[in-house]
């Protein structure tokens, strides 16, 4: 800061706490100051305002400072057309390329197909990988030679492996979790594990030859601290298996990258990755070891993509490579907008890698490493992230280890819990996901992609003799919603409409359009189209609309003070008229009034949402 500039900050007077404090305490009108505070699924506090950090904590630095490199997926099923659109990304401002097989971590829905020769190099054809184009390989169960082909590829072609920064990815506890069986115990697969691992590393596939990869716990349902202690665990699993068979501890340590789902949740995704920073260098030094920057992978979150107006895919897209990028994420994979629809054209390709350019060219984002650092809020909750998660880490080692908690389903159990309560926030909308339980539009048309989704290719066969764990399942919030969705299609293509509810509109426009407005999001929600009635106080004229509309159901919508006033009347009239009656907002004291009219539920902000939609679709048919 100038001179000229201290000078002018010190015309204003400058507020402190206390200030804010009292002007908060006013806003309030005598409400708790712990309203303003929120909680994450770890029990992280969120408060509104932090003072800045005193002390100063360790920079969450790039492994190389400056930009990170923005990867295009490559995941079609055939060979050729994976390699249009890989050539297409990387022509059209993609640093490097993210290779996904089918039964993969990140397959999705997609994958390629075949791990042999002859498919490797139909994949990787025109792909100048002795320029040092970072190349990420996702290990999967249903290409277990893809390693060896992709080495014969690169050799073939005369290139020295050093020079290329192709990762090869072994993650076999990540897989485990992933699809519910290890092929052999973890005494013995850590030796092949190791084994394999050394035959990379001596070829000269050093980097990021290993991968402790949390995105199935974060696609599972997980919380912050789960994915944390879940890669740490993994990494230190692969650390001792590798050390255990041959290799010494720095050479060992230099194999092992750590990959991250990045989600919409700006202020724990920036915490998320700097404090993933801060654990491994703990695991370094408890190793004797000087810390160097660990290497980080990100993803885009799945957990949050929507099938259903999937144009809000981008914005979540948006926030989350913004967070990863902040949080110091060394490569970002942005997940096309349509995935949960299928395999991505080249249009979705280009939207996910024009996200990364513009944050990177426009916004520059990538000029400041660890901009966060020393901000109170940010420090703060790196810190509460690190302490929970190094508690969860050493939880899962008393259990004897990652592949021991896995085995035990320990570990898969408390994902679980974490997983219910959030499905229980996302039914009651406490969770919000705009185009699913939020502001839906039930009118869209549906994008085309390459291909349908396809679950088939997130699962890989059990091999004989394979250890047996329970799975964790990828799942999207929005899955619930959507399956509502998918009912009401079937029934308005089976009949030619929609399921309807019928908006019984009581008063005048100012007292009923709050909640007439709240009714047509809930109910089409759930793909029961709302039908708005008239501006009226006449029973017999609300009753005449609602056998107009085609409606099996009716929701009363007005003020309270309009409810006392001619709610009774007006339910019994539609009871009496044939409907299936709900009512918008908290009842109070005229619930038992209401009840013996006719009105079979309330819906209002917070209630279960979900349910009250499944049963709702089933009475609208």
């Amino acid at each position: 800061m100038s001179a000229n500039e201290t000078a002018i900050a010190g015309v204003f007077p400058q507020p402190n706490e206390e200030q804010w404090r009292k002007l908060v305490d006013k806003a309030l009108k005598g409400g708790s100051f712990d309203s303003l505070l929120s909680k994450t699924y770890d029990g992280v506090a969120i408060a509104p305002l932090y003072p800045r950090a005193q002390a100063q904590a360790p920079r969450a630095l790039r492994r190389t400072p400056g930009r990170w490199s923005i990867l295009g997926r490559v995941d079609l099923a055939d060979a050729d057309a994976a390699n249009m659109l890989a050539l297409e990304d990387l022509e059209g401002g993609a640093d490097g390329l993210h290779i996904v097989f089918a039964g993969s971590q990140g397959s999705y829905g997609a994958g390629l197909s075949g791990d042999g020769d002859e498919t490797i190099a139909r994949l990787l054809e025109g792909v100048r990988l002795d320029y040092g184009i970072p190349v990420i390989v996702e290990a999967s169960p249903c290409a277990p030679n893809a390693t060896s082909a992709i080495m014969r590829y690169v050799d073939s072609r005369h290139i020295e492996p050093s020079i290329t920064r192709i990762s090869l990815g072994l993650d076999p506890l990540g897989l485990q979790a992933l699809h519910g069986f290890a092929p052999a115990p973890w005494t013995q697969a850590s030796r092949s594990f190791a084994e394999t691992a050394k035959t990379i590393a001596k070829a000269g596939f050093a980097n990021g030859a290993v991968v402790a990869d949390a995105r199935v716990i974060h696609a599972a349902g997980g919380s912050e601290t789960q994915e944390l202690a879940f890669a740490l665990a993994a990494a230190i699993a692969y650390l001792r298996a590798l050390t255990e068979n041959g290799l010494d501890v720095e050479t060992a340590r230099a194999l092992i990258a750590l990959r991250f789902a990045a989600d919409a949740d700006e202020f724990m995704g920036v915490a998320k990755f700097r404090a993933a920073r801060r654990l491994w260098t703990r695991v370094e030094e408890a190793c004797g070891l000087a810390p160097k920057p660990a290497l980080i992978f990100a993803e885009t979150a799945w957990r949050t993509m929507s099938r259903r107006d999937p144009w809000n895919n981008i914005l979540r897209g948006t926030l989350a490579t913004f967070s990863a990028a902040i949080g110091g994420a060394d490569t970002i994979t942005v997940l096309p907008f349509t995935q949960a629809l299928g395999a991505a054209d080249g249009f979705a390709h280009r939207l996910a890698r024009d996200t990364q350019l513009v944050l990177q060219d426009e916004s520059h984002i990538d000029v400041v490493d660890d901009p966060t650092s020393g901000a109170g809020g940010f420090e703060t909750l790196t810190d509460e992230l690190c302490e929970r998660a190094w508690a969860a880490f050493q939880e899962i080692e008393t259990e004897g280890g990652l592949p021991a908690s896995l085995e035990k389903g320990s570990f898969q159990g408390r994902v679980a819990t974490i997983a219910g309560e959030r499905a229980r926030k996302v039914a009651r909308a406490r969770e919000k996901l705009i185009g699913a339980n939020e502001f839906p539009d039930i009118h869209e048309k549906l994008l085309d992609v390459l291909a349908p989704f396809d679950a088939t290719r997130q699962s890989a066969d059990v091999p004989a003799g394979a250890v047996k764990t329970a799975p964790l399942s990828p799942r999207r919030l929005s899955e619930p919603f959507e399956r509502l969705r998918d009912e009401s299609d079937a029934h308005a293509q089976k009949t030619g409409a929609r399921p309807k509810v019928f908006l019984a509109n009581l008063g005048s426009i100012a007292a009923f359009t709050a909640r007439a407005n709240f009714s047509k999001n809930f109910f089409e929600a759930g793909g029961i189209e709302a039908v708005f009635g008239p501006e009226t106080d006449q029973a017999d004229e609300i009753v005449a609309a609602f056998k107009a509309s085609g409606a099996k159901l009716a929701c009363l919508c007005s003020s309270d003070k309009v409810y006392a006033e001619a709610a009774e009347q007006a339910a019994v009239a539609l009871k009496n008229a044939g409907a299936t009656l709900y009512s918008a907002g908290r009842p109070g004291d005229l619930e038992q009034k209401l009840r013996s009219a006719g009105v079979s539920a309330f819906i209002f902000v917070g209630c279960d949402m979900y349910d009250v939609l499944q049963r709702g679709l089933g009475e609208a048919k």
